[in-house]
């Protein structure tokens, strides 16, 4: 009988990617992947703890396996994992806790837990780099992690103690991978971390993420490359003329906010403020005028003062961005700002996310209204009922009408002719 393992995710894409790339190593060995809804030997369980909230939905979600199946093994693994091992494994079901690393021998560890194994350890100064490999998405984009942990140690934040220091992945692995991938024909490649800007201060030679952005140049088969969240502090003009010179780098950017307002930012541990901000947008804008911005921001920080939310709330909209990600603040122990006065209330924190949310939609649809009656190059990634869809080099999703799915897995001029509906409507020019 083939053991069946079911895996679900919390948190951010690098968890997600983590998933993926676990689920692969179990499969390897034998096991047969079914949904987590369904009833399994074992459940695996990667987690987040950037919020309390995170918090609860993992242990929620521990409680509901076991309710599943009394007799399956629950492996929890992410960064709750690091920070509570010791509650976990007091959970009806944990038999195997595993924090952020040494993911790559959890098959291996499961089989050596028998009735409860917690591995967590705390992260030393000089721990190596966890290969995992990369992770598909379909036949058509990929995602390689390139770059772990953060030193940043905002005030709000707990993932650099959950997450270690800064951690890349060699220029030459970085390469193989990305090899590996051309050759099973994927096209886009997504390069993420927990800190990419990060990526290379601890290897030797001065690397820096624009030597692992060409180590694809050569790779005829990766026609896009796509960048995880970057830091606005870590911009500067060379770094962007060199993402501009590049024809395969996708103009869509993911440029960490947290807070249009200064005062507001300084509390956080930010460094940098909204006029240095608002310089890399124009940076980006000017080498690349059709890219698109797209960001997070913390509402409700602690003090955080009507007058401010109206600040960031201007910012964003001064600034045009294409798609905000919002966040209301959530108190986390042993960080600074767990400690400040002014904690608001879930219900402003409600109310203020709500207008933000709306200010994001109107943005989003302000930003897709441009590429009416324009071509634009789409790597179409799915067919489905007639329709095959996929996403410009700005991460704007694309459908157009098709009789089969031949076009699937090709980039193909389209030219846009609906743009009040998402995805956007297009009809393919054919040459």
């Amino acid at each position: 009988m083939d053991k069946r393992i079911a895996f679900t995710t919390l948190g951010c894409k690098v968890n997600q990617y983590e998933t993926e790339a676990i689920r692969a190593l179990f499969e390897d060995c034998g096991y047969t992947t079914v949904e987590f809804s369904s009833e399994a030997d074992v459940y695996l369980i990667n987690t987040c703890t950037v919020t309390a909230e995170a918090d609860r939905k993992s242990r929620q979600l521990i409680s509901r396996a076991h309710k599943q199946n009394e007799n399956a093994k629950i492996i929890v693994v992410g960064c709750y994992a690091q920070h509570a091992a010791e509650e976990i494994m007091k959970m009806p079901g944990v038999c195997l806790a595993v924090g952020t690393k040494e993911r790559l021998d959890l098959p291996r560890l499961l089989e050596d837990a028998g009735e409860a194994l917690n591995t967590v350890t705390p992260y030393t100064r000089h721990e190596d780099f966890e290969l995992l490999n990369a992770v598909k998405e379909g036949r058509t984009r990929a995602t390689l992690k390139i770059q772990d942990g953060c030193d940043r140690f905002c005030t709000y934040c707990i993932i650099p103690f959950v997450r270690g220091g800064i951690r890349s992945r060699t220029l030459e692995d970085v390469k193989a991978q990305l090899q590996s991938l051309a050759d099973e024909g994927f096209k886009e490649v997504v390069l993420t971390g927990i800190h990419l800007m990060s990526y290379g201060r601890d290897l030797k030679d001065n690397i820096n993420l624009l030597d692992a952005i060409k180590t694809a140049d050569d790779i005829d088969t990766i026609q896009r490359i796509r960048l995880g969240s970057l830091e606005p502090k870590m911009l500067d003009e060379n770094f962007v003329k060199a993402l501009a010179s590049n024809e395969k780098m996708c103009r869509q950017f993911h440029l960490s906010l947290q807070s249009g307002s200064d005062t507001v930012l300084k509390r956080m541990g930010r460094r940098y403020d909204s006029q240095e901000y608002f310089d890399c947008v124009k940076l980006l804008r000017e080498a690349m005028p059709d890219c698109a911005i797209t960001t997070d921001i913390i509402i409700g920080f602690p003090g955080e003062t009507e007058e401010e939310f109206n600040e960031t709330l201007e910012f964003a909209n001064r600034v045009k961005l294409s798609k905000i990600h919002v966040f209301p603040y959530s108190r986390r122990d042993g960080t600074k700002a767990a400690q400040m006065d002014g904690q608001l209330s879930r219900k402003v924190k409600a109310e203020r996310a709500k207008k933000l949310i709306d200010l994001s939609s109107e943005l989003e649809k302000e930003y897709a209204s441009q590429y009416l009656n324009k071509t634009v190059s789409v790597l179409f990634e799915r067919f489905s009922n007639g329709v095959l869809t996929g996403h410009t080099s700005t991460y704007v999703q694309v459908a157009v009408n098709a009789q089969n799915a031949s076009g699937e897995g090709e980039i193909r001029d389209v030219l846009i002719d609906g743009v009040f509906s998402s995805p956007l409507h297009g009809v393919i020019i054919e040459k």
